[in-house]
């Protein structure tokens, strides 16, 4: 206990004693180990993780990796759900969570709540958001170029020969629903191809939605060669309408996802995506946060961190060129 109270610079020791404790340091060239301070800096810690996701495949992949962090970092993980909330009860919500945890962690759509993050910046609590599409300049997050990314799956398909392209947008609350859109539409337009505003259909990253927008699009007397949906629970959805309707994927139609949850690998055919890596997120979030917890115990100023996490163009068996018809 002594030579941990001179080594972490605790007033309460001797001059004789300190001096005694650093040149025994200096002769073994003893340096504190980074992991086990991280471990007993965070143990006792109460952190949460508060979710409301329609996608049983994304929040399943969330959860293993905030549970992974928290284990590995000895830190207690709260996991709470807040359901249909309207923005008076989110911001009570917010207060009662502030006064029993030392950070919170917060998935999509609850990351982008005004009401929510106001709160609890207000209550000094620490909070990252996990995949909030854009940098918040109030609180920390990690994220991937949700943008750059569906630019990037737009192009794969265009390289294929398609230019009759659907697109089948995610939930009209979440950031990245809207840059996913507007990076299918950049490609589309640097290349030349109008997009068909009848080509575009509203999911909400649920299956259902997928399964309501793909009976839309399939059903049109001239359907599209390829459907780009914005996650892989929808994209899963419109190649079971496809072979509802007889359509061989990919040869008739191919059909590409965004996440690549374990739900891109249980389809057939497997699904060609983008790789957010939710769990690696969530893990790495946890760590964030620890960080910005312990700032605020030793009394140092907020910092606000963007970190930009790398995403993959998965290729797999759902894109093939157009075929005759």
């Amino acid at each position: 206990m002594t030579v941990s109270r001179v080594v972490n610079g605790n007033a309460n020791v001797r001059a004789a004693t300190r001096e005694l404790v650093m040149r025994t340091v200096r002769e073994l060239n003893y340096t504190p180990n980074a992991a086990a301070r991280s471990l007993a800096a965070a143990s006792g810690t109460r952190i949460a993780l508060i979710y409301t996701n329609p996608s049983s495949a994304y929040l399943s992949e969330l959860l293993v990796g905030a549970l992974d962090g928290a284990s590995k970092a000895a830190t207690q993980l709260v996991l709470d759900t807040w359901d249909h909330m309207t923005r008076a009860t989110e911001r009570a919500a917010a207060r009662k969570i502030a006064q029993s945890v030392a950070g919170v962690i917060l998935p999509p759509p609850l990351c982008e709540s005004k009401a929510v993050c106001s709160e609890l910046v207000a209550a000094g609590i620490p909070v990252v958001a996990i995949a909030s599409g854009r940098f918040q300049p109030d609180i920390s997050g990690v994220r991937i170029d949700d943008f750059r990314a569906a630019q990037e799956m737009t192009e794969h398909l265009i390289s294929f020969g398609h230019s009759r392209i659907a697109f089948i947008k995610g939930h009209p609350n979440q950031t990245a629903s809207a840059l996913r859109y507007e990076g299918f539409q950049a490609a589309m337009a640097a290349a030349g191809i109008p997009v068909d505003p009848t080509m575009v259909q509203q999911g909400f990253f649920t299956y259902r939605s997928g399964l309501e927008a793909a009976e839309k699009l399939l059903a049109r007397k001239k359907p599209p060669t390829a459907i780009f949906a914005s996650n892989d629970d929808m994209a899963a959805a419109a190649v079971s309408v496809a072979h509802r309707r007889g359509m061989d994927v990919p040869r008739d139609i191919s059909v590409v996802g965004f996440d690549d949850t374990p739900t891109a690998t249980t389809v057939w055919p497997e699904l060609t995506t983008i790789r957010q890596p939710i769990a690696a997120m969530a893990a790495s979030s946890i760590d964030l946060l620890l960080r910005s917890i312990r700032r605020r115990k030793d009394g140092e100023a907020r910092v606000v961190v963007d970190h930009v996490v790398a995403h993959v163009l998965v290729k797999r068996d759902s894109v093939a060129a157009p075929g005759p018809g």
